[in-house]
């Protein structure tokens, strides 16, 4: 990614009443498919680790939602139906045919549930990068109920507000803010991309899009176990990440479903932000997996 396409990289799709940024590397296919996790400041830059590893055997396509990273809001309720169809919409607009191999992120998760189960002839395997899954939604719902839930967003993005001012507070906590994983302080960015990585983390902290996807955990949650469980070939990378839930964990709930599909599974220690920890091992994993499953 060259200097002169950092203001502007990937290529404007028009979706709805906004457009979506995709952005494409490799030229064989299969494509891989990453669906990023809630809140992400800008996919096409925070999973380069990941995908770079995975570009010299498979296309990759990095869809950024709606209020993410290029993307402008395409105005629509976020639920996991117009996540999905945005992002399918999107992907054809740029001219990336399926099938596609989705690799989800953390909340993106329900996308990648429902894409494959509602949308079988698109979808070839999913690759997990510690997905979120309905059944831990679910628990943690018991832990967090909706009202509770609303009280916590908001003061989020009042918290979140003054964070985006830039000031002492965006400083003293910049490690847990833009730089939680590590890429302004690791070397997959040049000094130019790690700028304007940290101007679109302020830039979309506060957009509407994150806090509804929030809101909307339960039912999106909902709509995904609503297909019933993964019906292609899966990958899980399963982290230890501690979640608001009275009975079980994110480990646990990881496992039972990988389980529960006959999908392979892996676990560690990295954390739930693993792909920047570990990335060459996840992609031999992943690549070592696809060949038994993609003719």
């Amino acid at each position: 990614m060259s200097k002169q396409m950092l203001a502007d990289y990937g290529q404007k799709v028009k979706v709805g009443n906004g457009s979506l940024n995709v952005y494409t590397e490799g030229n064989n296919v299969p494509t891989i498919v990453i669906l990023s996790g809630a809140g992400v400041t800008s996919p096409v830059l925070e999973y380069r680790p990941l995908y770079q590893k995975l570009s010299d055997a498979y296309r990759i396509a990095v869809v950024e939602k709606s209020g993410y990273g290029m993307s402008k809001s395409t105005g629509t309720e976020r639920s996991v139906q117009n996540m999905v169809n945005e992002s399918r919409e999107a992907l054809l607009g740029a001219g990336i045919k399926p099938p596609y191999i989705l690799a989800a992120h953390s909340y993106s998760g329900f996308e990648a549930i429902y894409w494959a189960n509602i949308f079988t002839e698109e979808v070839s395997a999913v690759l997990s990068i510690d997905m979120g899954i309905p059944e831990t939604a679910f628990e943690m719902e018991k832990a967090l109920p909706p009202k509770k839930r609303a009280i916590m967003v908001n003061r989020t993005k009042r918290f979140y507000s003054k964070i985006q001012k830039k000031g002492i507070l965006a400083r003293i906590l910049k490690k847990f803010t833009v730089n939680a994983s590590g890429m302004l302080s690791a070397n997959y960015l040049n000094n130019d991309e790690k700028k304007l990585y940290e101007e679109l983390f302020y830039k979309n902290l506060t957009n509407k899009e994150i806090f509804e996807e929030n809101m909307m955990m339960t039912d999106n949650a909902k709509s995904a176990a609503a297909t019933g469980h993964l019906k292609v070939p899966a990958f899980f990378y399963i982290s230890d990440m501690k979640t608001p839930v009275k009975h079980g964990s994110w480990r646990e709930f990881g496992i039972n479903y990988a389980k529960s599909i006959n999908a392979e599974y892996k676990l560690t220690d990295k954390g739930h932000l693993m792909y920047s920890k570990i990335p060459e091992q996840m992609a031999a994993d992943f690549k070592d997996f696809l060949k038994k499953v993609i003719q």
